[in-house]
Order: structure tokens, then C-alpha cells, then sequence
């Protein structure tokens, strides 16, 4: 460290305003978009069928998931899928 203590730091954290309630939801509901997102490219990457399903229309291969197909979790399937 650069000589900052704990407390230090805590009470700069302190000073800095609240993030906006939509980065807040986004940070709790990311784990399990990811847990869900990394099912679905699993499944994907075991039957063709399914994948050319899932590549051909993301969202709608989400919505039947149940998972809401937000652009960041549309985006983060779409770079799974590409990542093969």
C-alpha cells in the first residue's frame, strides 16, 4: 500500500457519493446472469442444434431461459458463444 491505512481508506470510500441504483442491481444480479449465461453455453457447446438455435436469435434464447435479455447479458452470451 502507499501508506494508507484501512481506516483511511474507508473514510475516503465514505466521502464518494452513492453509485446509481441501477449499478447496484446490476452488481447483485451478475452472478448469477453469469451462472446462468455459462449453462446455457454449455449447452450450446454440447449439441449443435441448441447452439444454432441460441446464435440465431440471443434473446429469444434467453427469454425461454428465463433470463431478461439486458444488452450486457445479451453481449455476454454473444462473447461466450464467440470465445470457442
Amino acid at each position: 500500500m502507499t501508506g494508507y491505512d484501512e481506516e483511511r481508506i474507508a473514510a475516503l470510500l465514505r466521502l464518494l457519493p452513492q453509485p446509481p441504483l441501477g449499478w447496484v442491481l446490476a452488481a447483485q444480479e451478475l452472478p448469477q446472469a453469469r451462472a446462468e449465461i455459462a449453462g446455457l453455453v454449455a449447452r450450446a457447446e454440447a449439441d449443435a442444434a441448441t447452439r444454432a438455435r441460441i446464435v440465431a436469435d440471443l434473446e429469444s434464447a434467453l427469454l425461454a431461459e428465463g433470463i431478461a435479455p439486458t444488452p450486457s447479458v445479451v453481449a455476454a452470451l454473444r462473447a461466450s458463444l464467440h470465445a470457442d
